[in-house]
């Protein structure tokens, strides 16, 4: 097998990683504000409000050899963290619980991380909080399947649908402002702009030519795309409202959503789909490309409230055959 194609994204997931362990604590002999160890900590949580009940649980859970744990575990005891039952399930295990002590020691343990937790989201931008959510949560599901073999990390289920839904023009206008605010600085021109246009859209998705379609996570709008086939004239349609979730991107949904809507395009019969963006979407302009996409125009323009190089993507109709 080749070994894999280097990654843009390699070095800054490798750089953000070791800043994140050293600004968390972990290079010191103690961590969360106790004067346990770092391996320590983590198995009181585990116990305490995870319920491991077994060493051999912590030994899968923290990564450790058995060894280590039942080192560990045995100064916690000393200490007065811990106590052991004898299990009913079988004779050879112990039944690990924390002791009031223990549940002292972690009560601190989760008021110190939680208070480290907020004051490090209070320095970011409105709206960072959910794709830093899906990032670490995905990221770390990832890490661990490769450590224990698992063929793939599978995503959060997504169903696509088609029509309006209650919450559409809101929860998309949401979505947009919480990536372009962050990612250009876009604000309350863009904003007006956007839900004046999703307003208008919503207004005439009865027409056939007009369609949207929502990805849903746990019945939640995560994404979104629309075709306006009236705007345009001449047999154009217009790609709107494409915008995707922070905690899922990458994860092969906007792709989901593009294909519906330029197959919606074909089954149509238009001669061209336009869709305008601006320069430096890289990741957005790899995935139109993707589905037929072709840069028609490149210009200086202020249609979203401040000057931008924008863009005219032209997909022409594809046969069917």
């Amino acid at each position: 097998m080749p070994p894999p194609q280097p990654s843009r994204y390699l070095q800054p997931i490798r750089d953000a990683s070791r800043h994140l362990v050293r600004e968390l604590g972990f290079m010191g002999n103690t961590l969360a504000g106790t004067d346990l160890p770092p391996s320590a900590v983590h198995a009181l949580i585990e116990i305490g409000d995870r319920h491991v009940d077994t060493a051999a649980e912590l030994c899968s859970v923290l990564n450790l050899e058995k060894s280590s744990v039942s080192r560990m575990l045995n100064k916690l005891i000393k200490t007065g963290e811990l106590v052991t039952f004898p299990s009913e399930r079988d004779a050879r295990e112990k039944i690990l619980r924390l002791t009031d002590k223990g549940r002292q020691t972690l009560a601190g343990i989760n008021r110190f991380a939680e208070h480290q937790v907020l004051n490090a989201l209070d320095k970011l931008p409105p709206g960072a909080s959910a794709g830093i959510a899906g990032g670490l949560q995905n990221y770390a599901a990832a890490l661990r399947a490769h450590r224990l073999g698992e063929a793939s990390f599978s995503a959060p289920a997504i169903d696509i649908v088609s029509g309006y839904l209650p919450g559409f023009t809101g929860r998309t206008l949401e979505m947009h402002m919480q990536y372009y605010s962050r990612a250009v600085g876009f604000g309350a021109f863009f904003e007006a702009a956007v839900g004046a246009a999703l307003a208008d859209l919503a207004g005439r998705l009865s027409h056939p030519l007009n369609q949207t379609w929502s990805a849903l996570s746990d019945g939640r709008i995560v994404g979104s795309v629309s075709i306006d086939g009236e705007s345009l004239g001449e047999n154009r349609a217009h790609l709107r409202t494409f915008i995707i979730d922070d905690c899922l991107r990458g994860s092969g949904v906007g792709r989901q959503l593009l294909n519906r809507a330029v197959s919606f395009c074909d089954e149509h019969g238009f001669d061209e789909t336009h869709l305008w963006t601006f320069k430096g979407l890289d990741a957005a302009r790899h995935l139109y490309e993707s589905v037929g996409f072709t840069l028609a125009e490149e210009q200086p323009g202020t249609q979203w409230g401040q000057l931008m190089t924008e863009q005219l993507f032209i997909r022409p109709q594809v046969a069917r055959g």
